[in-house]
Order: C-alpha cells, then structure tokens, then sequence
C-alpha cells in the first residue's frame, strides 16, 4: 500500500469510526463504484475523500474536482492528501486551479498547500502565483508567516530569476531572511560579491 495511502487510510479509519464501508472502498478495483461515492448524496467526507483520493492516484480525471475542494478544506490533513493526490493525477487543469487557490485572499489561511503543490508541479502558473502571493505576505503584521515561508522556499527550489525582487523584498522581514537568502543562492546566475545581509545579523 502507498504509504500516502496508508497514512490517510489511518485517520480515515478513525473517522468513520470503524465503518466496513472503508475496506469496500479500499478493496474495490471498480473506478465507476469509487466515483458513485463523490456523486451519490449524503456520503460522509471521509468516504467521499477516500474515494477520490484513490481515483486521484489511478489517475482517473473524474476526481479532479473533489481534490480541489479537498486542496483547500480547513483541515491541514485533507489538503495534504489531496495535494499528494493531484500532483500524480496529471489532470492539466490542477496548476491552474492550485494557482488560483494560492492566490485567492479570501482563503490564504489554507494556501500552504496549494503553494507546495504548485512547487513539485512546476509548471509555468507556478513562478508568478508564489511572487503574487508572497508579495501580499511582505504587508505590516501579515499572520501568514508560513505561507509566506513556503513561497520563498518554493521560488527558491523553482529557481527563477524573476524571483528575485521579492525574495530581496523578504530580506527585511526577520522571519523570512534567511530563507530568503538561501532561495537567492538558488537562483542561477545570479553574481553577488557577498551574501546579503540578514536583518538584525552582525
């Protein structure tokens, strides 16, 4: 079993206080029975996550959007999962939607995943979502620091030099800078005398 798998299968279990109905859902090979299950009313979250979960990893495109919802549900786990799942759909939507969610205000407090997510995608939506988003996290007092530090990691990792002025933006604000520098370092091409200098660093 994917150890993904497994991981979610656990709290699942405990969810569904030890319904059989996980097992079904797990042992089926039938895609049609797992896809009734995102469409049939009155099914629980946790069959409905189970389900698309698993049709996510067959790569069977009919789960696209309950992963997405799942992508940015309030509850951490649920957009873990659904992350992992959609970056092995292959569904080519999944950049856009995962853009879209990072940079939508109104839910930032659960755009940690769909920033990471857009990371291991690297695809070309990636680059200007991070800048877009972390841009917003350099205001005064933004409660988002880990938002934020995903993005600086993120544009570090995706290497892009047009990265580069927020990063050195993030140079100022003490919970960002040294993951701020190390992002710089990343970016190729890039000839700088000396690292930059950490805020409040001696």
């Amino acid at each position: 079993m994917d150890e993904e798998l497994r991981s979610l299968t656990e709290r699942l279990r405990a969810e569904a206080a030890g319904s059989a109905a996980v097992d079904r859902l797990l042992a089926t090979e039938d895609p049609d029975a797992l896809t009734t299950v995102l469409t049939e009313p009155g099914q629980p979250l946790w069959a409905r996550e189970l389900a698309a979960f698993r049709l996510g990893l067959a790569g069977d495109r009919r789960a696209f959007e309950s992963l997405v919802l799942l992508l940015n549900h309030r509850d951490p786990p649920r957009c873990a999962g659904a992350a992992y799942a959609l970056a092995r759909l292959g569904d080519p939507r999944t950049a856009r939607a995962a853009a879209a969610l990072a940079t939508n205000e109104l839910r930032v407090a659960y755009a940690l995943h769909p920033v990471r997510l857009l990371v291991e995608l690297r695809a070309p939506e990636a680059v200007p979502a991070l800048i877009t988003t972390l841009q917003r996290r350099l205001r005064p007092h933004d409660p988002y620091r880990g938002v934020a530090l995903a993005c600086v990691d993120g544009l570090g990792e995706l290497g892009d030099a047009r990265a580069e002025p927020v990063l050195n933006e993030a140079l100022a604000h003490p919970a960002l800078a040294e993951a701020a520098v190390r992002a710089l370092a990343r970016i190729p091409g890039q000839q700088r005398a000396s690292a930059p200098r950490i805020p409040g660093q001696r």
